[in-house]
């Protein structure tokens, strides 16, 4: 991922300060845990000088040795959990407590970059820690399907708004359950107001919470990227940067696609990205307030095409829920 010295700085200062962070916590806890049992600081003392003779019998190659150190040290262990649980403690109170287990809060697993330093670049690039507020209330235990009735019936489908939530629902269930095991995209449309955006949040929540890259746009603030890069220089705009995540991002979602002015460039670019994204097989979230027909109209008949055949449809109906939940007693 491309980044200036500076935002790469940036990025590394706060993994700096998280370990900083990792290791006062960790202090804490065993000065807290110390200071009721003192036999654990000499349990920890024991398990170390154990480990140390254990290097040292590897370099000399003396297996007996270093499986007797080896029986040693778990024994200690076993004592050692054995106090922490009856004081009421975690078996592994006293290990280190990361926000990334898999790179230790250091950013990289043997000298690539981690997972979680990919998507801390993208929530810089794209400011989306406004976007992490959102998830924590628009998320999948907060849909609620109370707002579609069973009443209303769509002349097109023949089915109920609570039919068509119902099945948006836990087709975006399993898509984000089934998102490393297969490739599929999404593509949500139907009036304003009816829980497209909430379900796209839905999905990113649960994405990024099982360390995939999940970049989100309007469809606004995508073109006008697109026309920053093609219209101005890049040492102007840095946005050639930016572009790159789009391409290789885990999930990118485009919200709100046709409330933007849709022009010959737009479509192009519109057309770009889907179809690298379907070639490299990297899924992609659409939504839209735009009929089936306008919206094939809009694009061109090649764009929709794209789509119709590369991604789930999922048509929502009903009245507006924003309305519903302004004007409910």
């Amino acid at each position: 991922m491309g980044l200036t010295n500076t935002q790469y700085n940036r990025i590394m200062r706060d993994y700096q300060n998280q370990q900083i962070k990792d290791q006062r916590e960790l202090a804490a806890r065993t000065e807290e845990v110390y200071s009721r049992y003192p036999e654990l600081s000499e349990l920890d003392a024991r398990i170390a000088s154990a480990s140390t003779a254990c290097a040292r019998r590897l370099l000399l190659d003396d297996s007996a040795s270093l499986e007797e150190l080896r029986s040693e040290i778990a024994r200690y262990s076993a004592q050692k959990a054995a106090i922490l649980r009856e004081g009421g403690f975690p078996a592994d109170y006293l290990e280190p407590k990361y926000r990334c287990a898999d790179c230790k809060d250091t950013g990289y697993i043997d000298g690539k970059r981690c997972h979680c330093f990919d998507q801390a670049a993208i929530d810089l690039l794209y400011t989306q820690s406004n976007l992490r507020e959102i998830l924590n209330e628009e998320n999948f235990s907060r849909f609620s399907l109370e707002y579609y009735s069973a009443e209303n019936i769509d002349p097109l489908t023949g089915l109920s708004s609570l039919q068509t939530a119902t099945r948006a629902f836990t087709e975006c269930k399993r898509f984000a359950q089934d998102f490393d095991r297969k490739f599929e995209n999404i593509f949500l449309y139907g009036d304003t107001g009816l829980g497209k955006t909430f379900l796209a949040h839905c999905i990113a929540k649960e994405l990024l919470e099982s360390a995939h890259s999940v970049v989100y746009f309007s469809s606004f603030g995508l073109f006008e990227l697109f026309a920053d890069s093609a219209f101005r220089r890049k040492e102007e705009t840095g946005q050639t940067i930016r572009e790159e995540h789009i391409f290789d991002c885990d999930l990118l979602i485009i919200d709100d696609l046709g409330t933007e002015y849709v022009n010959g460039f737009v479509c192009s670019e519109l057309f770009h990205v889907l179809n690298e994204r379907i070639l490299h097989k990297r899924s992609t979230l659409i939504s839209t307030n735009l009929p089936l027909e306008t919206f094939a109209q809009t694009y061109s008949e090649r764009i929709f095409s794209r789509i119709s055949s590369n991604y789930i449809m999922l048509r929502m109906t009903g009245d507006d829920i924003r309305l519903k939940k302004k004007f409910s007693f």
